[in-house]
């Protein structure tokens, strides 16, 4: 649980996950981010023209893909 306590004290811990939508010429352009909350680098990214699930879950692959996290690592996303 995070709680209100976006900090970690090593890599890999714990991520948050965000997306907003942007208004472009070409319609909407939706990002997905995964943040490691340790270095506050996203490790993890998706872009599309939807907010589905697939969005977040793409995004939240990417990350688990490049870092390979341990078992335990709490995500959270409001």
């Amino acid at each position: 649980m995070i709680g209100r306590d976006f900090t970690a004290n090593s890599p890999n811990l714990r991520w948050c996950g965000d997306i907003t939508y942007i208004k472009t010429w070409d319609g909407w352009a939706c990002p997905a981010t995964v943040i490691d909350l340790h270095s506050r680098k996203v490790v993890g990214w998706s872009l599309a023209d939807h907010m589905r699930t697939s969005l977040i879950t793409d995004a939240l692959e990417m990350a688990i893909t490049h870092r390979n996290p341990s078992a335990g690592v709490i995500f959270h996303s409001d």
